[in-house]
């Protein structure tokens, strides 16, 4: 069976951050067919047009990663009902410069944890919005999950089995997806 690279970008530089273990546990729990590489972006200089002509080495590891991957998983918090600012700043990099924008095409998946009640509902709309405005095709549905202590371990399961079973769910369907519609030729035998 073939695997499909997926770039699995963290919306927050937080050490501890919740929806880092989350990706983590999303990543153990993969999905058919599917290879995460998580994408650092805390790297990432603030983006600035004037530097645009001299990448820093951080960019262009950031654009060839992204380049590189048959599908994109965002696993994002919601920081004042948006998207934190670590994220935006790396969407900005991977759109730019003027006709190389590496989102154009690519297949994404949208998922998130806070401990509220309705999680990350309202960044991940954002996020979608920004995503859907640079040509990414997003899978539908919605993604997120009230964190609560406990519901993943140290070894990063999740250990409530509804919500085990609902992300393992998310990640076949989004696995069907990336196989059906990734370009083969960037898909590991």
């Amino acid at each position: 069976m073939a695997q499909f690279k997926v770039a699995l970008i963290v919306g927050s530089n937080r050490r501890e951050s919740v929806n880092r273990k989350l990706a983590e546990a999303l990543a153990k729990l993969g999905g058919t067919g599917l290879e995460f590489q998580f994408v650092k972006i805390d790297d990432l200089p603030l983006y600035n047009q004037d530097h645009e002509g001299d990448l820093a080495p951080s960019v262009v590891r950031f654009k060839s990663e992204i380049a590189s991957a048959d599908g994109l998983l965002f696993v994002t918090p919601e920081h004042n009902r948006s998207i934190p600012a670590v994220l935006k700043n790396a969407i900005d990099w991977g759109a730019r410069p003027w006709g190389k924008n590496n989102w154009t095409g690519k297949l994404a998946a949208v998922a998130g944890t806070s401990p509220g009640a309705i999680g990350t509902a309202l960044a991940q709309q954002h996020l979608r919005q920004i995503l859907g405005a640079q040509g990414v095709l997003l899978m539908g549905g919605e993604t997120y999950i009230t964190f609560k202590p406990g519901l993943i371990d140290a070894e990063g399961t999740v250990t409530d089995e509804s919500t085990r079973g609902f992300l393992k769910s998310f990640l076949d369907q989004f696995a069907a997806l990336v196989a059906r519609y990734a370009t083969p030729s960037r898909a590991a035998a």
